[in-house]
């Protein structure tokens, strides 16, 4: 429940903090051509989008059975992953100049096409959001049955609500918590959940012997904390953890964070980089 609770209320975040400055522009200089009607329809087709990739997924998995269903939730994992990442480092990235990049969008579109243009700018912000929130919650719904899968969905209600009420404190309280503060002290958790997804990828690949092990297990933790004891689950969720890793599994998990760490230093050395006290909504 946890780890659904923080993905969908720091994707849910972004996405209102997207919707917000394109409505506060609209607002102050949409005129004639664009008008919030377009916002509005646009965010219900970004959710629209997200929504029907949900069934498209749903849809597929019904259709596999064995070594095709399992690698078919591979690959979900997998995506969900690199999305997360991706995700995080596109923030380093673009969160400073976001504001900007959005409201030059909408100026574009109240020379040219007018609201239909604005209509799909927010859809296309919304619909990406969405579309991770999803993919994430797929990969961790997988193994889940019954309470558990109630549990999950649960989570996600609740972060959602959440994320409403976190963009309003942040609104108001701007002087003593900002959109930098967030941004950064969510994307850590955000790269162990994407790494914690990895982790699940992987060993199914290895459960289909497409993957050696190599060395299994290459230690065994568990007298210290069992990865399947409630603070062991618990860790295990948000990181990752294994108390009996193969070495192919400790190889894939020590290169994924190289590859992000090189891939942050990187967007570090970029003039202006990293999501900062993003510009005031409106």
């Amino acid at each position: 429940m946890g780890n659904a609770l923080f993905i969908v209320w720091r994707e849910s975040v972004e996405a209102i903090l997207i919707v917000g400055i394109l409505y506060a522009w609209i607002r102050e200089r949409g005129g004639d051509r664009i008008g919030l009607r377009h916002l509005w329809i646009g965010v219900a087709a970004g959710v629209g989008l997200a929504a029907l990739l949900a069934v498209a997924m749903l849809s597929v998995q019904t259709q596999l059975a064995g070594t095709a269903l399992e690698a078919f939730q591979a690959a979900i994992v997998f995506a969900a992953t690199a999305l997360i990442t991706h995700m995080v480092l596109w923030m380093r990235r673009h969160g400073r100049q976001m504001k900007r990049e959005l409201e030059a969008e909408l100026q574009r579109a109240a020379t040219g096409t007018g609201g239909p243009a604005a209509a799909v700018l927010a859809a296309v912000a919304v619909g990406r959001e969405g579309s991770e929130t999803v993919l994430f919650l797929y990969g961790l719904g997988l193994e889940r049955r019954g309470v558990e899968l109630v549990s999950l969905l649960g989570g996600a209600a609740l972060g959602f609500l959440l994320a409403l009420l976190t963009a309003w404190l942040i609104a108001k309280g701007r002087k003593i918590v900002s959109w930098r503060a967030f941004f950064r002290a969510t994307e850590i958790l955000l790269l162990l959940l994407a790494a914690s997804l990895m982790t699940g990828g992987v060993e199914k690949l290895i459960s289909l012997e497409w993957v050696p092990p190599i060395v299994e297990p290459l230690w065994n933790t568990s007298a210290v904390l069992d990865d399947g004891s409630i603070a062991g689950s618990l860790v295990a969720a948000f990181t990752g953890y294994r108390a009996r890793p193969s070495l192919a599994l400790v190889l894939a998990y020590l290169t994924y964070w190289a590859v992000v760490s090189l891939l942050i230093a990187r967007a570090n050395r970029v003039p202006g980089h990293g999501p900062s006290a993003i510009e005031r909504v409106g």
